[in-house]
């Protein structure tokens, strides 16, 4: 079924560097996995890896050893659909 379209915008958002616009649709579903995922990244490209580390918690997902965004993003749209 994939991802909702507002997700997949923030998704897109994150594509292109921009976490500001990516936390503003992000916050906004704090129950969903995916978002939390997304929640996540944003903090990582603000710098915030405590607040990372807890979104990946929120997300169930463990915090990667050797993190690369890009290949974050990536998953992240994949699961997305």
């Amino acid at each position: 079924m994939g991802a909702p379209r507002v997700l997949r915008s923030a998704v897109a958002h994150l594509e292109q560097g921009d976490w500001q616009a990516a936390h503003e649709i992000v916050q906004k579903d704090e129950d969903s996995p995916l978002s939390c995922w997304a929640h996540g990244i944003v903090h990582v490209m603000e710098g915030d890896l405590p607040n990372a580390r807890y979104w990946y918690g929120e997300a169930k997902r463990a915090f990667p050893k050797d993190y690369s965004v890009p290949a974050e993003i990536a998953a992240l749209k994949d699961a997305c659909g």
